[in-house]
């Protein structure tokens, strides 16, 4: 039995990895800050079989207390402040989580466990500015917010250990990816909930930024499956995983509305435009400035090659399964708050 040690374990992805772990015969272990209300997020349905261990990502003592307690064969970094919009209201809080605390985590192993292998979750939008189509491990980074900027600190110190100390030490760059555990600060889930509300007459209409950015969106179910297989290859290395497509906002509300049965007809002919239902006429997305990011993203297309050829990693839901999946829960959800 291997022993895995996940950090951000309540979060989308860290809930999905452990359904991964505990399935392939794991004892998994998770780490965790210390609150005054015990608060298990998405491994509420697994905190029977999940061993957490109380720790903080800007605490290196008690980031080598979990390391030592754990004994792990492999360590998931998965805790971030991980909201991009909010790194621009906490820059520093956001690189000492997302940048040093990295740090933190790979001087723990090092000097606890320095043969276990590690996985490091760096992120799309350390390319930012875009320097090439589609992006892949090559494409220079150019990050355009101060999440971008603390992830890629993470990333590069990553490599760093690897080639310096010879820890086996991975990052993957992961694109956007979804699920109907995504929390409602992103933009995804606050549309798939929205749309929700408003097919059930509990809301009216929703406001949106930019429409006109493009995501190249997964399915974390499928991501965490190529986190794994990072980690169990002879070498270490990094890999974009990403679908090799992009879409636009106005993409994933359309395509969200429509599993609804409501069609959207846009008004006006720039950025700033109105989304008004075409069957009743009412107005169901409004366009707020507040919600531009101070430096836009415009489009990321991950080529996802080398994950597919050495990983033998491949994606299994489509963008259109992934949406209706994430509209379908959250029917459910508000249905539920009705009763």
């Amino acid at each position: 039995m291997k022993n895995a040690l996940i950090t951000g374990i309540t979060g989308q992805d860290g809930s999905y990895l452990a359904e991964l772990l505990l399935e392939k015969g794991y004892k998994v272990h998770g780490l965790v800050r210390r609150k005054s209300v015990v608060d298990y997020g998405n491994v509420e349905h697994l905190k029977e079989r999940i061993n957490f261990i109380y720790a903080d990502m800007t605490d290196m003592v008690s980031l080598i207390h979990a390391v030592r307690a754990s004994q792990p064969d492999e360590v998931y970094n998965l805790a971030a402040q991980s909201f991009v919009g909010a790194s621009w209201e906490q820059p520093i809080a956001t690189a000492e989580i997302n940048a040093v605390g990295v740090t933190s985590m790979l001087e723990a192993i090092r000097t606890v466990a320095p043969k276990c292998r590690f996985y490091q979750a760096s992120t799309s939008e350390m390319f930012g500015l875009v320097q090439e189509m589609p992006q892949n491990e090559d494409t220079p980074f150019y990050p355009r917010s101060p999440y971008g900027v603390a992830k890629l600190y993470g990333h590069w110190i990553t490599k760093n250990y690897r080639e310096s100390f010879g820890l086996y030490a991975c990052s993957g760059i992961l694109f956007n990816h979804e699920s109907e555990r995504r929390g409602k600060e992103f933009v995804t889930r606050k549309i798939t909930d929205a749309v929700a509300r408003i097919k059930l007459g509990v809301q009216n209409c929703v406001e949106l930024g930019n429409m006109d950015s493009k995501r190249d969106w997964g399915h974390s179910r499928d991501y965490v499956m190529a986190m794994w297989l990072m980690l169990q290859q002879q070498t270490p290395d990094d890999y974009v995983i990403a679908t090799g497509e992009t879409r636009t906002v106005r993409e994933f509300v359309e395509l969200a509305f429509a599993y609804t049965g409501i069609k959207i007809k846009w008004q006006g002919q720039d950025i700033n435009e109105t989304g008004i239902d075409a069957v009743s006429g009412k107005t169901v997305v409004k366009i707020n400035p507040k919600y531009f990011r101070p430096a836009e993203v415009e489009v990321l297309l991950g080529d996802p090659a080398k994950a597919e050829t050495q990983l033998k990693w491949k994606r299994e839901t489509s963008f259109k399964e992934m949406v209706e999946r994430m509209v379908k829960n959250d029917l459910t959800l508000v249905e539920n708050e009705q009763k």
